[in-house]
């Protein structure tokens, strides 16, 4: 019984989520960009490393549809292969995020007051340094790096993620149905797991989104600097940072890894929107509050 009400609204989030016009655009996105770096893996059009000094600066057309760059590359096979450093850089910046942000959000909610104070001192002094510049900071240390782009922007969202969740873990642990959960002999992980983190899912998802969003413009933007994916992997800012040089002359080539980063960003963004409205409960339909009539125009007239 419990299994098919829960399958029920499994199925009934679902159908809210594709029924979004955004929602849809954004999972049909990123369902996209996850075949192509997977396809990638064993089969591109060309191979992404070779090159072909008879075949620089092609117009879009067959073989190459989207045209060649200064040393004969197939752009199409760069920008699959680069589809493979953005879902590692958006999947491990997303999951560093979670375990800091959730770690440091119920240390700060759910324990003693010394420590929620110490938390809320560390959250307070991290957020405010700037991701880009931590990362720039450790590529510097220990070379340029996926991971180091993974790490960096993870810790930095995860000190937001910390900071957003925080206070709604506070705010729904004086629930009655948490207290009523605690008298039942419910532990502090079981209360968390069963009802805390379900009625902070709506904003942890869109925290969750912004993360994966970020950590993809911030790996194009430190590749783009050199501070970010080496020279030996694909990687979409690097491409661009390639392309950009001669932008004058083949202005049309810069445009296909720009586009895929913009289209990237925004499909995570409006993802994890139609997400958070398909989870938060009080958008569902059997909870909302019920409609009132409206006021009459005119006072009625009371007559002796």
């Amino acid at each position: 019984m419990i299994r098919s009400r829960s399958r029920s609204l499994g199925l009934s989030k679902g159908r809210r989520l594709l029924s979004s016009g955004p929602g849809l655009f954004g999972a049909i996105v990123i369902a996209v960009i996850l075949l192509t770096a997977t396809v990638s893996l064993f089969w591109t059009p060309f191979d992404p490393r070779a090159t072909d000094v008879t075949a620089r600066w092609l117009q879009p057309g067959w073989p190459h549809l989207l045209g060649t760059d200064l040393t004969g590359r197939d752009i199409l096979s760069l920008i699959m292969a680069g589809a493979r450093t953005t879902v590692v850089v958006a999947a491990g910046a997303g999951t560093v995020a979670t375990l800091i942000g959730l770690a440091l959000g119920a240390l700060g909610a759910l324990t003693a007051r010394w420590i929620r104070e110490t938390v809320a001192v560390l959250v307070d002094v991290l957020i405010a340094f700037p991701v880009l510049i931590i990362a720039m900071l450790i590529s510097t240390v220990h070379g340029g790096s996926l991971w180091v782009v993974v790490w960096a922007v993870g810790i930095g969202f995860g000190v937001n993620v910390a900071r957003v969740s925080r206070p709604e873990l506070r705010r729904v642990q004086q629930s009655d149905f948490v207290l009523a959960g605690r008298a039942s002999g419910l532990g502090p992980a079981q209360n968390l797991v069963q009802h805390l983190l379900p009625n902070i899912a709506p904003v942890f998802i869109v925290q969750l989104s912004w993360a994966m969003a970020t950590a993809v413009l911030a790996e194009a933007g430190l590749s783009y600097l050199g501070f970010g994916a080496s020279v030996v992997d694909p990687s979409w800012g690097i491409l661009l940072a390639d392309l950009q040089r001669y932008i004058q002359l083949h202005p049309l080539s810069v445009v296909w890894p720009g586009l895929a980063i913009t289209i990237t960003v925004l499909a995570f963004n409006l993802l994890g929107d139609a997400m958070r409205d398909a989870t938060d409960p009080t958008l569902r339909s059997g909870r909302r509050a019920p409609h009132l009539p409206a006021a009459p125009p005119h006072p009625p007239e009371v007559t002796a």
